[in-house]
Formats: C-alpha cells, sequence, structure tokens
C-alpha cells in the first residue's frame, strides 16, 4: 500500500471508530446506517460531490457551509453533520470515500455480516444473488451481503472476493490458465 493510502486509510479509520462508538452509545446505529448509505450513493452519483471534497481550490470555510448544507439537504444525523464540519476544518475530507467504507464494515461486523463483491459478466438476477448468498453464508458462516457489479470481459462465470479470499470462475481465468499451459508445452 502507498503511502498517501495508508495515511488517509489511518485516518479514515480514526474518525470511523468516533462515529460508530458515539452511534453506538446514543443507540442511533440504524440512522448511521441510513447516513452511510446515502453518503455512498451522493459519492457514486455526483461528479461536483467527489470534486468539492478533494478540491484544494476550496477554503475551508467554504468546503465547511457545502458541506453543512449538504448535510442539511441529505438529513444526516447530528454526529455525522458534526463529523463533516470538523473534518472541513482539518481539510480531511479527501478520507470521506473510505470514512464511508469503513464504517460501512464496522456496520456490517456489529451485525455479523460479511460483505462478498461479485463481478458477474451479466448481472445476476434476485433469485440467482440470493441462492448466491445462501451458498456463500455455508462457507463462511456469516450473513452475506453482495455488493453486485458487471464486467462483460469475463466471458461468463463469476469472480467472489469476500475477505481476503477470492473464487474466479471466469471464462476469462480460464482462457488464460489455458493459454499459459499451452505456451509450457509449445
Amino acid at each position: 500500500m502507498s503511502e498517501p493510502a495508508s495515511i488517509s486509510t489511518g485516518i479514515a479509520s480514526r474518525y470511523a471508530t468516533a462515529v460508530f462508538e458515539l452511534a453506538r452509545e446514543g443507540k442511533s446505529l440504524p440512522a448511521l446506517e441510513a447516513d452511510i448509505a446515502a453518503l455512498d450513493a451522493a459519492l457514486k452519483d455526483s461528479t461536483e460531490f467527489r470534486d468539492l471534497i478533494v478540491s484544494p481550490i476550496y477554503s475551508r470555510e467554504a468546503q465547511g457551509a457545502a458541506m453543512g448544507a449538504i448535510a442539511e439537504k441529505m438529513g444526516l444525523s447530528d454526529i455525522l453533520k458534526n463529523t463533516l464540519s470538523l473534518m472541513a476544518s482539518k481539510r480531511r475530507l479527501f478520507v470521506l470515500p473510505a470514512l464511508v467504507a469503513e464504517l460501512s464494515r464496522l456496520l456490517a461486523e456489529e451485525k455479523g455480516e460479511v460483505t462478498a463483491d461479485v463481478t458477474a459478466a451479466s448481472a445476476l438476477s434476485d433469485a440467482q444473488q440470493d441462492k448466491l448468498a445462501k451458498t456463500l453464508k455455508e462457507r463462511v458462516g456469516k450473513d452475506v451481503k453482495i455488493n453486485m457489479s458487471v464486467d462483460e470481459t469475463l466471458i461468463g462465470g463469476l469472480v467472489v472476493k469476500v475477505g481476503s479470499q477470492m473464487i474466479d470462475t471466469s471464462i476469462r481465468s480460464k482462457l488464460a490458465a489455458l493459454q499459459n499451459t499451452m505456451k509450457e508445452v509449445g
């Protein structure tokens, strides 16, 4: 991991731990979960929002005012509003994506869930996702939440990542393995 990435992860982890503990003490974990889902959606959907949190052009005050207005409009909880305000005043908004990821991980851990990143050649139906989640639950021993994405270059099959485990049943990887085997023979 590069040094800037590890620094960002460390900063995000400290903020996430503090926010999570405050939400747990205040018995507001469901509200925090809704806030994290809203922030995650905003980060994925809005390039302007992503630009705001990483651009050095905006002053601390401008970032703080913008984050306050965005948090108010999104209806975020006071814990997260205050945290975003503090992050803006300390010029730490650039770690917001890592904060969202860490808070999601902490919330899932609290609920006894793990997240499986699943990449398929074509979108899976809800029934297929449910069956995959049940199969993974048997293997992992915890409830599995599926984070689905589509990559047509896989040709067919799935790539499933759960924690540090990866299962690659894609046709692309099988073709690559076959190509390597043929190189060794010929």
